[in-house]
């Protein structure tokens, strides 16, 4: 089976932890390459490669200053991924409830003999 293209969708693209480490990174506010290079110890041919990526899918845009390019995160295009992660949190939030349930009871007959 073919691998699908990481510039299909956000999914695709936020898949390589490289690329979340720089999304991560511009969470912070805008960056130049060198200053992401700097920050996250990749080589440039990396940072930049992983910005193309996240460019082509819209997740990081791109302002031009003279020389210097400053990326930031298109915090909209992840909605995507944050809607889908979110429908699972209705059953993580039932596991862990039942999991503190059996915690406290565990507790409670330990300190019974």
């Amino acid at each position: 089976m073919a691998r699908t293209a990481t510039t299909t969708d956000a999914f695709n693209a936020v898949a390589e932890a490289g690329r979340r480490q720089l999304l991560d990174a511009l969470a912070d506010g805008e960056a130049t390459v060198g200053e992401l290079v700097e920050r996250l110890g990749f080589t440039q041919p990396q940072v930049s490669k992983h910005l193309g990526v996240l460019r082509a899918v819209d997740l990081v845009s791109v302002r031009v200053d003279g020389r210097r390019r400053w990326y930031r995160l298109n915090g909209p295009a992840l909605q995507p991924v944050h809607d889908w992660v979110r429908s699972f949190e209705h059953t993580w939030n039932a596991r862990l409830d039942r999991l503190d349930d059996l915690l406290a009871e565990l507790q409670t007959t330990e300190g019974t003999p």
